[in-house]
């Protein structure tokens, strides 16, 4: 089972061709046919990872993916055989799948094919030594509670702040600096749009005045007190139909957290390879600087509230460093 023509070339020309062009999508797929047929199922899955990465990467200029059907093929084959083989081991010595911790249980999905290895991409400022984490669980915040029992008062200043501030909602995405290429299309658009409260450390005094309990609530919480950078405090609507395409924040020092205050059926919001569907008075807490999108596949427009927090591995000192770094 092979995914090409050229598994007919011999390892030691392969190599040659592999240091002369380390980049040649042709010589990793013959390189990874090679291994296949040899049994060599683990090289094979490395080199066929890595003639289909190559093959992204190219894509635009090549149409490399499209011609690398047998081999995602056959990678998809044996990343199947090597999680089963993974599995039964584990079952053999005492333990099944029931009995796997969370992160042996991603290790293996991500080994298998079965997830996606997602890195922190900051857009603007990247600090070392932070995890990747996608969804933090809500229960390790102990403001947590506090904000989540405000969501029904929150959700009353809301709804009495549209009917004279509706106007106000403006385009989140405002300049082609800091818009992704795939969400060019909402430059300026009101589909997806935001009202602040605050906004990178600047007070909207008007809209605060409107909504106290909304910013009693907050303040509950660890934000990033920065002037000119945060915290942001924003009410964010994605109008009926709308999506987010996918993209990354710009700094790993904070957590964004959403309060999902007005949410229909059919809105579903995605970090890495996690897919959740936000739940009326229940907070999410991401990192947004893994690739993170989102859908309103409804009729209704998707309201929640969202603002950002220090990450919580950060001592005082590091919150002391960064506040001088990036005050204005």
């Amino acid at each position: 089972m092979t995914a090409g023509n050229s598994a007919d070339k011999d390892e030691a020309g392969l190599s040659r061709l592999l240091e002369a062009r380390p980049n040649s999508i042709e010589a990793h797929v013959g390189m990874a046919d090679l291994h296949e047929q040899a049994g060599r199922e683990d090289l094979a899955i490395y080199f066929y990872r890595r003639a289909l990465d190559l093959a992204e990467r190219q894509d635009n200029q090549q149409g490399a993916l499209g011609e690398l059907t047998p081999a995602k093929d056959v990678l998809r084959f044996l990343e199947s055989r090597d999680y089963a083989r993974r599995e039964a081991r584990l079952a053999a010595r005492g333990l099944p799948q029931e009995r796997w911790s969370p992160r042996l249980r991603e290790a293996l999905d991500i080994a298998g094919g079965r997830r996606k290895l997602y890195h922190q991409q900051p857009t603007a400022f990247t600090y070392p030594g932070l995890a990747a984490v996608q969804f933090f669980d809500p229960s390790g915040f102990d403001w947590v509670p506090a904000i989540e029992a405000a969501a029904e008062a929150i959700g009353k200043e809301l709804v009495e702040l549209l009917q004279t501030h509706a106007d106000e909602f403006r385009g989140y995405v405002q300049h082609n600096t800091v818009a992704p290429e795939a969400n060019r299309a909402l430059l300026g658009s009101k589909d997806w749009s935001i009202l602040p409260l605050c906004e990178n450390g600047w007070l909207a005094p008007k809209i605060v005045e409107r909504c106290p309990q909304t910013w009693k609530a907050v303040l509950q919480a660890p934000l990033p007190r920065v002037s000119g950078w945060g915290p942001t405090v924003v009410f964010s609507l994605l109008r009926a139909g709308a999506r987010i395409a996918p993209h990354s924040g710009m700094y790993n020092t904070r957590l964004i957290c959403h309060l999902p205050l007005v949410v229909p059926p059919g809105c579903r919001f995605r970090v890495g390879n996690e897919v959740r569907e936000w739940e009326e008075g229940k907070l999410l807490i991401f990192d947004d600087t893994i690739e993170h999108e989102a859908w309103n596949d409804s009729a209704e427009d998707r309201l929640v509230l969202i603002f950002d927090i220090w990450r919580p591995e950060l001592s005082e000192q590091e919150r002391y460093e960064l506040t001088a770094l990036f005050s204005d």
